[in-house]
């Protein structure tokens, strides 16, 4: 493992543990060459999946950047981290477990709309907003009014 202080690529690893969530390893390492200590995470992945977006591109799955995402509509809000990780290996196993090589960006949108709205559901409409390209307010007011619609029905 390459050193993030000096680029030695050799270090030792000094402890390893599963995290919280046992979805992967937290590993603490020293580097040979200047003795700086620090953590990687080492998760297992199943398969290589490719995600096609709109017109047809295509690009390598990133675990990091659907983190990223739902973060990003989750700043600001009482959502633990752990709850986060746990959404984002949830969905990053069913993309992995699916079967196929090649998964639409429209059907992992669908599965963080899914995750999301069980969640938290400010975060829900935030991410909502930016996969469903709301373009003016009444848009946000009909689907805020669903949402509110949905969860007075669950609560009665």
């Amino acid at each position: 493992m390459r050193c993030p202080f000096c680029a030695h690529d050799d270090s030792q690893v000094k402890d390893s543990r599963p995290t919280e969530d046992s979805t992967s390893i937290r590993r603490r390492r020293q580097c040979s060459s200047c003795g700086a200590r620090f953590t990687t995470f080492e998760r297992v992945q199943l398969r290589e999946v490719t995600v096609v977006k709109s017109g047809n591109r295509r690009q390598p799955f990133d675990r990091g950047k659907l983190e990223q995402s739902i973060s990003l509509a989750c700043r600001k809000r009482d959502v633990p981290q752990e709850r986060i990780d746990q959404l984002v290996s949830g969905i990053q196993r069913q993309v992995e477990t699916a079967g196929e090589a090649e998964i639409p960006s429209q059907r992992i949108g669908e599965m963080v709309m899914d995750g999301l709205k069980g969640l938290d559901s400010v975060a829900y409409i935030r991410f909502a907003s930016v996969y469903r390209d709301f373009s003016e307010a009444r848009d946000f007011e009909e689907f805020a009014s669903t949402v509110q619609e949905a969860a007075a029905h669950e609560r009665s």
